[in-house]
């Protein structure tokens, strides 16, 4: 396997490559639910900027220690920030085009992310759920989106996601009643939880989707997943179309060495070797 050397990061996350080309990134503050501080998301946004540019990883999964995926922002560390000078939050959230854990808002990475939600998520949590590729939960799961009960608003890109997800209605439900979702009601009304496991299967599966993510084409699978992305950006399918053929990664994977590797090892009747994709 390869030897890689991520960025310098605080313990609050642990960075670890359990598959071939595969990186594992887990919220390392159980004691405190993992709930996202400045220092945890700062390191993610290292981490990812990272991984986006490095071409032999091609999945990322993302759980957490301990009882809970991630039980939304540390109050107590982001009363800190307000108290050092960012007093105008919306002009903040505006700009935070990664969005709540570098994560919620996050559009540039063109590889697939997958969560591994053990125990549940709240607040900002779900909202990094909802932006995943794919979620694999344990059957004890609980989501929620609890901000209407605080005075706050989930502003991270989790209400258009869900919306459109689970659409108005549901997604009204779950935004303005507050209330808890089982994991698999998330995954049977809700629609954004793809798989509800047993608990001590969460990782596992999680993993060995990545691993069947990774017997495909690198090339393909990011181009498509550009496709999804922008599915959501671009309002006409025309221009969604138009807009995925001119990306970058529509126009590597159609001239790529993959390509010719996949149709070749077709005709030859062998597993295709696929390479690591060039760098954009």
């Amino acid at each position: 396997m390869v030897k890689y050397n991520p960025p310098q990061h605080s313990e609050e996350i642990l960075v670890s490559f359990p598959r071939e080309h595969v990186l594992l990134l887990t919220f390392n503050r159980p004691k405190s639910l993992n709930a996202m501080t400045p220092t945890m998301e700062s390191d993610i946004q290292r981490i990812f900027e990272w991984f986006d540019n490095e071409p032999s990883l091609w999945v990322v999964v993302i759980t957490g220690t301990g009882r809970i995926f991630c039980a939304g922002a540390d109050l107590k560390a982001w009363n800190q920030r307000s108290n050092q000078g960012v007093t105008d939050d919306r002009e903040y959230l505006i700009n935070d085009v990664n969005g709540f854990g570098s994560l919620s808002r996050r559009s540039s990475t063109a590889k697939p992310i997958i969560a591994a939600v053990n125990g549940g998520a709240y607040g900002g949590g779900v909202e990094i759920v909802l932006n995943c590729d794919l979620v694999i939960a344990g059957e004890d799961a609980v989501f929620a989106l609890p901000e209407v009960k605080r005075g706050v608003v989930a502003v991270q890109g989790g209400m258009p996601r869900l919306a459109r997800i689970a659409g108005h209605q549901r997604a009204s439900e779950m935004l303005l009643l507050g209330r808890n979702v089982p994991a698999q009601e998330a995954h049977a009304r809700f629609g954004f939880v793809n798989k509800v496991v047993p608990k001590s299967e969460v990782l596992s599966t999680a993993l060995q989707w990545a691993e069947e993510i990774n017997q495909n084409s690198p090339d393909s699978v990011q181009s498509t997943k550009r496709a999804l992305l922008l599915a959501n950006q671009v309002t006409s399918l025309e221009d969604a179309v138009a807009a995925h053929l001119g990306s970058k990664e529509g126009t590597r994977a159609m001239n790529a060495e993959n390509k010719k590797e996949g149709l070749t090892a077709f005709v030859e009747r062998r597993k295709p070797n696929w390479r690591n994709p060039a760098k954009l």
